[in-house]
């Protein structure tokens, strides 16, 4: 018992260790510029593994500018695409979350309903019925993150989905949230935030999708941006997409309802 006591005292150090260090990164962010984030380093290595294999060699495109170097277009557009109550919530958007949840479910639900009708409808073709379900895309599950807590994970925390990282990811989220203010946040976050395949922050997407840096980009500019977030690899390839330009519009009529800090 004492073994387990002593193993059982040295986790909990250990994990109060990473709590602390943690802590003390986002302090020093207050007055010093992250120059990358765990999510960078890991898809700067996969970047570079693929470069060994692929024609494409290594492309990595990161620039940071300083936040009155961003356009006011950009802050805008990213809020109202991504978390249009940033300015005003605590780091956690709890409607948005459960709001999430219930979309998920009513996916969740409809997918298992259509699997149900075509293991029904194909019951007498059983070697039919195997590969149109297999077919069968799995819901689209949508997330309720805020802002903050996007940033706290692409800049501490691993790509791994599961409940202690989540916990992680919400302590992260109210320590940002306390220990630096809204600007710098939104900041830190447009500086970071992955624009397509080593692509990183808003001066490399600007100077990469528009040829301009980000200070000079229009209304419509940065709502096309900002329309790429949620899945900037496959939009990457997808310019002249008939969605993204309609999303953009969309984008740039919500953009008035929200104010940059």
């Amino acid at each position: 018992m004492k073994s387990v006591g002593r193993w059982l005292l040295w986790v909990l150090l250990a994990g109060l260790a990473l709590q602390l260090f943690f802590v003390l990164r986002i302090a020093l962010m207050v007055v010093i510029d992250p120059q990358s984030t765990a999510f960078m380093r890991s898809e700067a290595w996969q970047v570079a593994r693929g470069s060994l294999t692929s024609e494409k060699g290594w492309h990595w495109s990161a620039q940071w500018v300083d936040y009155d170097q961003i356009s006011p277009h950009l802050k805008r557009a990213v809020m109202a695409s991504e978390d249009a109550g940033f300015a005003d919530h605590g780091g956690v958007d709890w409607e948005a979350i459960e709001s999430a949840w219930a979309k998920n479910e009513r996916r969740q639900q409809l997918a298992e309903k259509r699997i149900e009708q075509l293991e029904r409808r194909l019951a007498k073709k059983p070697e039919v019925a195997e590969a149109a379900l297999k077919a069968v895309k799995p819901p689209k599950i949508i997330g309720g993150s805020t802002i903050t807590q996007q940033l706290a994970k692409n800049l501490l925390l691993s790509g791994e989905r599961n409940l202690m990282r989540k916990g992680q990811e919400l302590v992260l989220t109210l320590t940002l949230e306390a220990l630096l203010s809204k600007q710098r946040i939104l900041e830190i976050y447009l500086n970071s935030v992955e624009w397509g395949e080593g692509v990183f922050g808003a001066e490399a997407a600007a100077q990469r999708y528009f040829q301009k840096p980000a200070a000079k980009l229009s209304a419509y500019e940065a709502a096309r941006l900002a329309v790429m977030l949620p899945s900037p690899k496959f939009f990457e390839t997808r310019q002249g997409s008939a969605y993204l330009a309609r999303r953009a519009g969309t984008i740039v009529a919500r953009m008035g309802a929200v104010q940059a800090p």
